[in-house]
């Protein structure tokens, strides 16, 4: 069955006319709006970053803050946003900038939770650059709490997953979170 003839079915399911006006194109655009919040499964690493890392001997930490994302929860199809930070400590290899952002809308355009969206991007940064150690902090709003279930509307979600160096080292640790605030 095509997603559009699910669509279709979802419509008429709810107690929907979807031959009326303004839904008679519907199952088309809905089917091609799940396609667009979902083609992270039809992305890889290596095509993402495109070989977009490159020799450097900086030591110092590189952090991207306030990275727009957008995903589905997997458990009730509704859309969570907010924003991602990344930070890395490169070992010989620094990644181009753009690719950050590419690699998170990689992951969060996928059903996800966002415990594992931030821990898969993390790993993958870790997997093409062989950083020192890397830091990811999400901040989302989650619909599913927003205007389902308890109807939280100020209610923020923060996950963080730090590996290496901002694992082992408090100092480390310590300065990615305050540049976080600055």
């Amino acid at each position: 069955m095509s997603l559009d003839s699910l669509y279709l079915q979802l419509l008429q399911n709810i107690g929907e006319d979807p031959h009326r006006d303004g839904l008679i194109d519907t199952p088309g655009r809905a089917s091609e709006a799940m396609k667009y919040l979902t083609h992270g499964y039809k992305m890889d690493i290596h095509e993402v970053v495109n070989g977009a890392v490159f020799d450097t001997a900086n030591k110092d930490m590189i952090l991207v803050k306030d990275i727009e994302l957008y995903s589905l929860c997997e458990h009730h199809l509704l859309p969570f946003f907010g924003k991602c930070h990344v930070a890395y400590i490169p070992r010989n290899k620094v990644l181009g900038l753009s690719k950050i952002a590419r690699i998170v809308d990689m992951f969060a355009r996928r059903l996800q939770i966002q415990e594992s969206l931030t821990h898969q991007i993390a790993e993958s940064i870790v997997e093409v650059t062989d950083a020192l150690g890397v830091a990811v902090v999400v901040e989302a709003r989650h619909l599913c709490m927003m205007m389902r279930g308890v109807e939280k509307q100020n209610s923020v979600m923060k996950t963080s997953c730090m590996l290496g160096i901002f694992r082992e080292n408090a100092a480390t640790r310590s300065e990615f979170l305050s540049l976080l605030n600055t």
